[in-house]
């Protein structure tokens, strides 16, 4: 398995899930900020929240699980939530930024 490739398909597969209060994908509003394959099909991916006090709190880490998986090679996919560092605005990509108007 060519785990960059992989890593690669499994962000593909990440920018099909959007925030449901903000309309852009969660890779692309600076979410997610790791993620790993592993030769064994298993994945890692480090991601954040807008805040600790996000609604899909509970919900948008077992939709990136479940997510991962599809992504051919990974059988399995552990999400790890953290907030350091906190997310901010200025971790959007320019087309995040773009689409919301703050470019």
């Amino acid at each position: 398995m060519d785990t960059r490739a992989t890593e690669q398909s499994i962000i593909e597969a990440l920018k099909t899930i959007y925030d449901p209060e903000i309309p852009v994908n969660i890779y692309d509003l600076g979410l997610i900020y790791e993620v790993k394959a592993k030769e064994d099909g298993s994945a890692w991916v480090e991601m954040t929240l807008t805040s600790p006090n996000c609604p899909v709190a509970e919900s948008l880490p077992v939709e990136v699980e479940q997510m991962v998986v599809t992504v051919e090679g990974i059988d399995t996919a552990k999400v790890e939530i953290t907030f350091e560092p906190p997310w901010d605005k200025d971790m959007m990509s320019e087309e995040a930024k773009y689409e919301l108007g703050m470019l």
